[in-house]
């Protein structure tokens, strides 16, 4: 089965140093979910475009901003949540929704 991660919150450090250190956490971290990351995904940059169901779009966040996301595989979502746990963005003060997908193509 696959899980959608989504953050929420976290930032990048000012200096190169800092920002070398939490990579190298983010590195850790898909190495240790080894064969479970299916996608190590991105950060979101701040720009959204929020689309209304009469088909009106607004520029602006929908709700809390989502920061970033993964894709992992899991046998169940409490397995997933158990691996997202140790994610390294829980240290810096933001937090991780875990969703379970489902196929349908």
């Amino acid at each position: 089965m696959r899980y959608l991660l989504i953050y929420y919150g976290g930032s990048m450090p000012d200096t190169p140093a800092q920002q070398a250190r939490v990579m190298k956490q983010w590195t850790a971290w898909f190495t240790k979910l080894g064969p479970a990351i299916v996608d190590p995904g991105n950060p979101f940059s701040g720009k959204v475009n929020k689309i209304e169901a009469d088909g009106e779009v607004a520029k602006g966040a929908v709700g809390r901003r989502a920061s970033g996301y993964s894709i992992i595989e899991a046998p169940s979502l409490e397995k997933a949540t158990k691996l997202a746990k140790s994610c390294p963005v829980i240290r810096g003060g933001a937090r991780v929704a875990v969703y379970e997908t489902f196929n349908v193509m």
